[in-house]
């Protein structure tokens, strides 16, 4: 299935506009000591940072660093325990869900370290000799604003071009088969596609390059959004319930995904007016999908989820396709299943079709 032309040329001018938001936190860093007449970089010594960072930062920087490691699968514990006592998924976590969750959640919590450090401690020194530590003189704001830029459009782009791109669905699938939304959906990947995930790599190399603290700082917070806009737990409800609210709501479902604006990208439908899988590609940052005119605002919740072509494949089939392959007839995960089960090219959207809906519309006016 070949990738339709509007579409390539719509990518194309979007990674342009990329491009220049990438660039954006350098030229605001390099603009920033051209004002105060200093050149840091000049003297430079390659030495760990000492970053000047925001007095809360430093002492959270112990439990940021427990957070990162063994912190997260406490709090996705929890947070999947609620949602199983409040019957968040129905009846339908059957067995073989469950096993497709549980093996997504812990096998890379293993199989993924060795990948990562292998990366960072021998191919970067190769691949950047003498540049360990080559941007310790960049401050903590900018440093935090770069990462942040960096790695999350990154992952904007890896996962757009994963529902855009038809040879790479397959291996994003397994993201969006289940049939419920909660948490575990979070870490619901094919190892593939985690193992390739690009944002790992490009951050990787920011911190050998100096700026490992605002990494660390991005990275917790980057985690909470993702995990609680994946959460069944609809905390951004209030905000769209009080009127007082509403200014804020504008605000935050605009800058960053929460769970109205990305569990409209897990509904198996787009013919709701809230369903949204063919766009909503957000990560932390929902402002990417602003920009690129690749998401709806509807403030309201989808009220079925997953692929309607999903035939619960096999739990190795999902996890490690195509290593392993699926033995159900006709599946995208069998050895002759067809390449999509349905059209998962996006909708391309013009200037009106980023819209809060028009219920919220006329309370806007009114």
């Amino acid at each position: 299935m070949a990738l339709d032309k509007v579409l390539a040329k719509k990518i194309g001018k979007d990674i342009g506009v990329s491009l220049f938001i990438y660039a954006l936190p350098v030229v605001a860093l390099f603009a920033y000591f051209a004002i105060k007449g200093q050149t840091p970089w000049v003297n430079n010594t390659h030495q760990p940072a000492n970053v000047d960072v925001p007095a809360v930062f430093k002492f959270l920087e112990p439990a940021l660093k427990n957070i990162r490691s063994w912190g997260f699968l406490v709090i996705a514990l929890v947070l999947g325990a609620i949602e199983f006592a409040l019957g968040l998924y129905d009846n339908k976590w059957t067995k073989s869900e469950r096993k497709v969750d549980i093996v997504c959640f812990l096998a890379p919590k293993f199989l993924l370290p060795p990948v990562t450090a292998f990366f960072s401690l021998k191919l970067l020194p190769l691949i950047l000799p003498g540049l360990a530590n080559e941007f310790s003189w960049v401050p903590f704001w900018a440093g935090f604003f770069i990462i942040a830029v960096a790695d999350d459009l990154t992952q904007y782009w890896y996962h757009r071009l994963h529902h855009q791109v038809p040879f790479l669905w397959r291996f994003h699938r397994t993201h969006h088969s289940a049939p419920y939304m909660g948490m575990a959906m979070a870490s619901r990947q094919n190892f593939i596609y985690t193992v390739f995930f690009s944002q790992i790599y490009l951050t990787a190399a920011l911190i050998y390059l100096g700026l490992g603290f605002p990494a660390l700082v991005v990275t917790v917070i980057k985690s909470f959004i993702t995990l609680s806009a994946h959460s069944s737990i609809a905390w951004d409800k209030p905000f769209y319930k009080y009127k007082a609210l509403h200014p804020v709501a504008w605000v935050l479902e605009r800058l960053i995904s929460t769970p109205a604006t990305h569990q409209s990208h897990h509904a198996d439908t787009v013919g709701d007016g809230v369903g949204n899988y063919k766009g909503n590609f957000g990560n932390m940052f929902f402002l990417w999908d602003v920009i690129f005119k690749t998401g709806i605002i509807t403030r309201k919740y989808p009220t079925t989820f997953g692929i309607k072509f999903y035939k619960q494949e096999e739990w190795y089939a999902q996890f490690l396709w195509p290593i392993f392959k699926s033995k159900v007839a006709g599946s995208e995960l069998s050895a002759n299943g067809p390449e999509v089960g349905d059209e998962v090219g996006p909708v391309l959207f013009d200037e009106s079709d980023l819209y809060v809906s028009e219920q919220l519309k006329r309370e806007a006016v009114a």
